[in-house]
């Protein structure tokens, strides 16, 4: 299993997210309001790799896609 070089990291966990969430069916807006609570710019921010988020946030994405949260952290195959 490769992982992401540091400084790539927000990037790829973006990445993995929205590819993960897209192969769910789940559009941004219902992942963030209905299944995590949060905001639908808060979302998008961690999809565009924009956003640092806090390990819990991490973990509650990956329960809500249903993925173990090492599967964010990984890099392209």
């Amino acid at each position: 299993m490769d992982y992401v070089p540091e400084g790539d990291l927000q990037q790829a966990i973006g990445a993995n997210v929205a590819r993960i969430r897209r192969e769910r069916g789940l559009s941004q807006e219902r992942l963030a309001h209905e299944v995590l609570g949060l905001s639908l710019r808060y979302v998008a921010d961690i999809e565009a790799g924009r956003r640092n988020m806090t390990v819990r946030v991490l973990e509650r994405l990956a329960e809500s896609l249903g993925v173990e949260p090492l599967e964010l952290l990984k890099g392209e195959e």
